[in-house]
């Protein structure tokens, strides 16, 4: 008997031991906090990774997550000014910045996330309360709407402060019509688009018939231009054609020579077609040439400017 006790003694120390370090101790993992709580009371909070002792059978460890969490939203209902229903489909991002206070007002992040709901659902039926459907679903720019949704994020994040929570984004990923609405409001979109379209075709009409009138305004003074332009050449090169013809015919021989060219140029042009008959004088220097005759000099009077002496 004394040797069993003996033996059990040791184990049953061990075994004590054994439980009562297993509960002095807790361990911090990476991206989460570890709160020690006393009597229902947070005495302490890690959040560095490592072992960390603690008081044991006394105190307990309350774990919450350190990093960005991602919550989805059920989709809800809600009524636009002129009493539109919509059904808003959007999500959260969140992260839990002061457990103690967490700790203190929600506990869990189940709790945190019902919470975030009727807070983001009160932001969402608020904002589209004010506004007409029109004024939400439309061909704005972006940033308008970008513009609603950081309102209900500013909303949503000053009220979840009070839960030792801060929200990142609110982000609406779908807005839905009821299928009664659905028809309506794809008529008047498409109607937007066609005088839209119909009104940037006139512009561009417009725009097009002023170009055309332009350029043709620009292309008949460019050309008035240079037909003038073309006339004075014209006139300034026959002029100069004169007076080299002037120059190269300034005595009588010349101007005789000249002529009789000029005569051989009109009788090969009236020799030119089916008519090869031509009636000319005998005695014009043209037909004496052809009959291969002396060629008459044609007599040319010169002035007689000098003053015999009377006898």
């Amino acid at each position: 008997m004394k040797n069993t006790l003996k033996i059990l003694i040791p184990a049953a120390i061990l075994f004590i031991l054994i439980i009562v370090g297993s509960q002095s101790y807790f361990v911090v993992q990476e991206n989460e906090y570890v709160c020690t709580v006393r009597f229902s009371k947070i005495i302490d909070t890690k959040s560095e990774p490592g072992i960390y002792v603690k008081a044991p059978f006394i105190d307990t460890v309350k774990v919450f997550p350190n990093t960005t969490l991602f919550y989805d939203i059920p989709p809800s209902e809600v009524l636009t000014l002129d009493k539109k229903s919509m059904t808003v489909d959007s999500y959260i991002t969140w992260e839990i910045t002061d457990p103690l206070l967490f700790y203190q007002t929600v506990s869990t992040t189940t709790a945190a996330e019902n919470r975030l709901y009727d807070t983001t659902y009160n932001a969402f039926k608020t904002k589209m309360g004010v506004l007409n459907q029109n004024d939400i679903i439309n061909d704005l720019p972006a940033d308008d709407r970008n513009a609603i949704y950081e309102e209900i994020k500013q909303e949503v994040q000053e009220k979840s402060k009070d839960y030792g929570i801060n929200v990142v984004d609110v982000k609406m990923k779908r807005l839905d019509l009821p299928s009664e609405n659905e028809e309506a409001v794809y008529a008047r979109m498409i109607s937007e688009r066609t005088r839209d379209a119909e009104q940037y075709r006139a512009e561009g009409e417009k725009q097009a018939t002023q170009l055309r009138t332009q350029v043709d305004q620009q292309a008949k003074l460019a050309l008035t231009n240079a037909e003038a332009q073309a006339k004075q050449i014209i006139a300034s090169g026959e002029g100069e054609y004169m007076r080299i013809l002037s120059e190269a015919f300034n005595t009588a021989e010349k101007q005789s020579f000249y002529e009789f060219t000029l005569s051989l140029d009109a009788l090969k042009a009236s020799l030119d077609g089916d008519n090869k008959t031509v009636i000319l004088d005998k005695n014009s220097p043209l037909a004496k040439a052809l009959l291969n005759e002396a060629v008459t000099k044609i007599p040319v009077t010169q002035p007689d400017n000098s003053t015999e002496p009377q006898q």
